[in-house]
């Protein structure tokens, strides 16, 4: 994809990104690639000082990096300078991506019940099964082999991908589940003397843009809601059970596993591996280090690590 000079100041305007740059009106860049595999249209992006003498051999037009290191670019590359390379790198490389749009095209080996909802301009996938009581927005693309309903609503422009199954779920605009997702199944509840299944009648609701990985799970509450409120990121493999609610703004790195009816707060970040115990409550702001086990509330700002998760100072 060919982006100007133009696009590029927009964009870095419009997200309140400071600059400066030599490159001129009318010039193009094609991709985003690393520094030492760059082409002579490519952007590059200066992240740490150790690859400064990679910029040498870089056949690149153009680097963002820091105004320290200007110095160091090489004639041959124009810059982009910025505070942040890494949040310029998150902004400009949505740029580059050719963002896919439903064709609108109902495949003759999808399956629909009598009684769903499809709304303009969907695209449902070849061996695809779409339940009772589901309704399907505009410009929701459902790839092969998903399994949609009963009792699922899915928002506009909202991407479901290969060999999801989900069932009892409200899903919000402009999201993207990927492959293998299983979200509304029955969670993992039982009276433990008897071993009796407790049957499970609530749903999940997940937000506007919002983000689940590959192979991700998520259980439907027994009584009300699981949530995923809006702008959560969560990785591949996490497994989130019944009751659960997590606020705005999580990131959710793999094989995070929280028991159920735990109630995580805003803008919380919990690293690989970490563990959380059943009918706790995490405060706005907390970070959790990966591989940690959480048995006890944790408080807004916190920062924790271990097993048992403790302050991650007293920890090291």
């Amino acid at each position: 994809m060919k982006i100007n000079i133009a696009k590029i100041n927009k964009v870095l305007i419009e997200n309140n990104i400071s600059y400066s740059t030599n490159l001129t009106e009318g010039e193009i860049l094609d991709s985003i690639s690393s520094i030492n595999n760059a082409k002579s249209n490519s952007l590059i992006f200066l992240f740490n000082e150790k690859y400064l003498s990679s910029l040498s051999i870089s056949k690149a037009k153009c680097c963002v990096l820091k105004n320290e290191f200007i110095d160091h670019l090489p004639k041959n590359i124009k810059y982009i300078t910025v505070d942040d390379p890494y949040l310029a790198l998150a902004t400009l490389s949505n740029l580059f991506d050719k963002k896919r749009k439903s064709n609108g095209v109902i495949s003759k080996y999808a399956h629909l019940d009598k009684n769903v909802q499809i709304e303009n301009q969907v695209q449902i996938d070849s061996l695809s099964n779409i339940y009772e009581n589901s309704i399907i927005n505009n410009n929701v693309i459902i790839e092969s082999n998903c399994t949609i309903g009963p009792n699922v609503l899915i928002g506009k422009n909202t991407l479901i991908s290969s060999n999801s199954s989900i069932s009892n779920c409200i899903i919000g605009e402009n999201s993207v589940i990927k492959s293998g997702v299983v979200i509304g199944s029955e969670g993992f509840g039982f009276e433990i003397n008897s071993k009796k299944r407790i049957k499970h009648y609530g749903n999940v609701v997940i937000g506007k843009n919002c983000h689940i990985g590959a192979n991700t799970t998520i259980d439907r509450a027994v009584l009300d809601s699981t949530i995923i409120s809006d702008n959560c990121n969560l990785d591949n493999l996490i497994q989130i059970a019944h009751n659960v609610k997590i606020g705005m703004h999580a990131v959710i790195a793999a094989q995070v596993g929280i028991a159920g009816s735990t109630v995580i707060g805003n803008n919380v970040k919990i690293g690989g591996q970490a563990g959380i115990s059943g009918h706790l409550k995490i405060g706005n702001n907390v970070e959790i280090g990966g591989g940690s086990g959480v048995i006890k509330d944790i408080p807004d700002n916190s920062k924790v690590m271990g097993y048992p998760a403790k302050n991650f100072r007293d920890f090291l």
